[in-house]
């Protein structure tokens, strides 16, 4: 990154050095990554394995809940859920109080098994990851992505200053 006060224009500007940039590379790579773990075997893409480890941490979720959740694109989200549904892997039922809800849900027989699979696979390859970190730095980093996270989120919705 280009030291703090110096200022970058069109001439100047370092893709390389741009954090949004950095994190969207690494966000790919870690993702291709854990995927490895899960794609052939299983035939999912990057975003039918975030839906499904979506629904399997916060079951009852509607497709636009996932999506706010995951931060993920509504066509991808769409695609995704409805790819998962036909192979049997979500479950898709009406809600009691509101029949235009429509909450999904793992399927026991075939989505439950695979999440369960899966999850310890991508909590190794993560334990992986971080082993080069020591306890200060993995703390340090959860505070900077959380720091980060909420600073974005306000910058999103048009805060001045995050």
């Amino acid at each position: 990154m280009p030291p703090a006060g110096r200022k970058q224009n069109a001439d100047t500007f370092e893709l390389d050095n741009f954090l949004p940039y950095r994190l969207s590379l690494l966000s790919n790579t870690v993702s291709q990554g854990i995927s490895a773990s899960y794609r052939k075997r299983f035939e999912l893409s990057v975003t039918e394995w975030r839906v499904i480890a979506i629904l399997g941490r916060y079951p009852g979720l509607t497709a636009s809940e996932g999506m706010a959740r995951g931060a993920m694109d509504k066509v991808a989200i769409s695609r995704a859920v409805a790819r998962l549904l036909e192979r049997g892997l979500l479950e898709r039922k009406a809600h009691d109080d509101d029949r235009r809800r429509r909450p999904l849900q793992l399927s026991a027989g075939k989505g439950r098994p695979l999440y369960e699979e899966v999850v310890p696979k991508a909590l190794e390859y993560e334990r992986r990851l971080l082993a080069l970190l020591d306890k200060g730095e993995r703390v340090a980093l959860t505070g900077l992505v959380d720091k980060l996270q909420a600073a974005a989120q306000k910058l999103n919705r048009g805060d001045e200053t995050p």
